[in-house]
C-alpha cells in the first residue's frame, strides 16, 4: 500500500511563515524604530573604531614606504578618532547585552567578545599613546608599533567575527 501524501499543506505553511517573516521586518527608514531598538546603535557605531584603526595601520604602513609626512598624519588622526569611538561602542554593547539579550549570565561566545573587546580597545588606545608619544617628542616611530598594530588587527578581527555571531549575522547555513 502507496500513502499519498499531498504537498498543500506544506506549502500553506511555508507561505504562511513567509507573511509573519515579512510583517516582522521593521521599516529601515523608522526613526523612531532605528533610535530606539535595543541593539542597533552598538551594531552602527562598531564600524567606526574599526574602520578608522583599519585605515590608520594602512596609512601607517603606506607612510613607512613612502616617506609621506601626510599619511602619518592621517594615521595619527585616524588612531585618535578610533581610541575615542571606542568609549560609546564599549557603552553601547554594554547596554545590548543588558537590553538585548536581558543580561544573561556572561558565558562562551559572548564572555569572549567582551574580554575582546575589552583588549581590542586597550590596543587601539596603546597604539595612539605610542604614535602620540612619538609625535610630542618630536622623534622617530619605534619600529616594534607594527608588532603592535598587527597584534591588534587580529584581535579586533577576532572580537568582530564573535560579534557577528552574537548578532546573528554570520549564522551557519
Amino acid at each position: 500500500m502507496v500513502n499519498v501524501i499531498s504537498q498543500e499543506p506544506d506549502r500553506e505553511l511555508q507561505e504562511k511563515q513567509i507573511l509573519r517573516r515579512a510583517e516582522a521586518m521593521v521599516n529601515p527608514f523608522d526613526l523612531k524604530t532605528a533610535l530606539l531598538a535595543k541593539h542597533a546603535q552598538h551594531v552602527v557605531l562598531i564600524h567606526f573604531p574599526i574602520g578608522l584603526f583599519l585605515a590608520a595601520v594602512a596609512f601607517d604602513l603606506i607612510a613607512l614606504w613612502s616617506k609621506r609626512r601626510g599619511l602619518a598624519d592621517a594615521a595619527y588622526y585616524n588612531l585618535l578618532a578610533a581610541a575615542i569611538s571606542t568609549f560609546p561602542v564599549l557603552a553601547t554593547g554594554l547596554l545590548a547585552w543588558h537590553f538585548q539579550l536581558e543580561g544573561q549570565k556572561l558565558k562562551g561566545t559572548l564572555l569572549l567578545h567582551l574580554v575582546l573587546a575589552c583588549v581590542s580597545s586597550v590596543l587601539i588606545w596603546l597604539v595612539w599613546w605610542v604614535h602620540f608619544r612619538a609625535r610630542r617628542r618630536t622623534d622617530f616611530l619605534p619600529s616594534y608599533r607594527f608588532a603592535v598594530e598587527f597584534l591588534a588587527v587580529g584581535i579586533v578581527a577576532l572580537t568582530s567575527h564573535l560579534g557577528g555571531f552574537l548578532s546573528g549575522v554570520n549564522l551557519p547555513g
